[in-house]
């Protein structure tokens, strides 16, 4: 399994024998320069969605149409998204779980919100959510944005995911101190790798106070278009 940060809260990830494009952000984002954009999006078999924030879904018509893959998310986010033009949604639910190719995807609880801009404000997509996504006898935890809930104690006991991927950066999310202990709390993982960080000057800059709070943890500082293999 290749995990590969595309900067902020986007991922690819390759996994048995599918590639995972988890809130895809491009366009603006200052943590991937424009001539990796098609990298990035090489090969990419999957779509998920977290919630409907910019910073995750402003450039999913773009990618949707560009690579072909469907798109998977919370029913209302899909609903909307399917009314603007994007082809070959799913729109599920917390709990539900579905199959992409050998690797199956639950979404589970976050503590965020979801809108998109409208014309007189923002509109409310449905509930934020995060992904269980279990393949290569491994279990990956998409937490999405999220602050520590009590969620985490049964999904870290139910699911009983190895590998964290998780918000960190404050500000908008939990922060470094927050997701170490969160993941000491609720979760035994063997590795875990920060996300939503560096982005912005308002959230934290480094890992390292998630480092230290998680002895005995692979916590890995990811680097964009740099594989993490696992």
């Amino acid at each position: 399994m290749d995990i590969i940060w595309l900067g902020h809260g986007s991922f690819r990830i390759e996994i048995e024998d599918q590639i995972l494009l988890i809130d895809p952000w491009l366009t603006g984002n200052p943590m991937l320069d424009d001539a990796q954009h098609d990298a990035a999006l090489s090969g990419v078999t999957q779509i998920l969605v977290t919630h409907g924030h910019f910073d995750h879904t402003q450039d999913l018509k773009m990618v949707a149409e560009k690579t072909g893959a469907p798109v998977a998310g919370m029913v209302e986010l899909m609903g909307y998204f399917g009314a603007q033009g994007v082809e070959n949604t799913t729109g599920f639910n917390k709990g539900g779980t579905i199959r992409c190719g050998k690797v199956d995807v639950t979404m589970v609880p976050a503590s965020h919100s979801s809108s998109v801009d409208g014309d007189a404000g923002p509109i409310y997509m449905g509930a934020e959510i995060g992904f269980m996504i279990k393949g290569e006898g491994h279990t990956v935890y998409v937490s999405g944005d999220t602050d520590i809930m009590a969620d985490m104690d049964w999904m870290g006991d139910y699911h009983k995911p190895d590998i964290g991927i998780l918000s960190a950066g404050g500000h908008f999310t939990m922060d470094m101190a927050g997701a170490a202990y969160a993941a000491k709390r609720y979760f035994d993982f063997k590795t875990v790798i920060p996300c939503h960080y560096r982005t912005f000057d308002a959230l934290e800059q480094s890992a390292q106070v998630l480092v230290d709070g998680l002895p005995g943890v692979d916590v890995i500082e990811p680097e964009v278009l740099k594989a993490i293999t696992l």
